[in-house]
C-alpha cells in the first residue's frame, strides 16, 4: 500500500455504526451538532461525545492488544511474529511488542482497566 493511501485511510474517519449512513456521507454532518444553536448546549454536547470517543478509544485499544496477545501466543501453531503483527495493524515493530505485553497482561488480569479481558 502506497503511504499516501495509508495516511489519507488513517486520517478518515471509520464509519460510525450508530450514526444513519446518510447522515455520515454528509461531511458537515456530525452527530447532529451542526444543527445545536444554543454555544451552552453545543459545548454540553461536544464533550459528552469527546468523552465518549475516548472511552471508546480505550476499550478498542485493550481489544487490540489482547488480540495482539493472543496473535502472538507461542501456543498457537499459527502464531504470529510482532514485525507479522506490526504490519497487519500498521504499526511499528516496537509498539506491537508493547501491545503484545500488555495484551498478555489484560489477559491475565494484571493490566489496569481489564475490560477487554473481561468481555465488558
Amino acid at each position: 500500500m502506497a503511504d499516501a493511501e495509508r495516511s489519507e485511510r488513517r486520517t478518515r474517519p471509520a464509519p460510525l455504526l450508530f450514526e444513519p449512513s446518510e447522515a455520515a456521507a454528509d461531511p458537515e454532518h456530525f452527530f447532529d451538532l451542526e444543527s445545536i444553536e444554543d454555544p451552552a448546549e453545543l459545548l454540553s454536547r461536544a464533550t459528552e461525545l469527546t468523552l465518549a470517543f475516548r472511552a471508546a478509544t480505550d476499550r478498542a485499544v485493550e481489544f487490540q492488544a489482547v488480540a495482539a496477545a493472543q496473535l502472538a501466543d507461542p501456543r498457537r501453531f499459527d502464531r504470529l511474529t510482532t514485525a507479522d503483527i506490526a504490519l497487519r495493524a500498521e504499526w511499528t515493530e516496537d509498539y506491537a511488542k508493547k501491545m503484545v505485553e500488555f495484551g498478555r497482561e489484560l489477559l491475565s488480569g494484571e493490566g489496569g482497566a481489564g475490560g477487554a479481558a473481561n468481555g465488558r
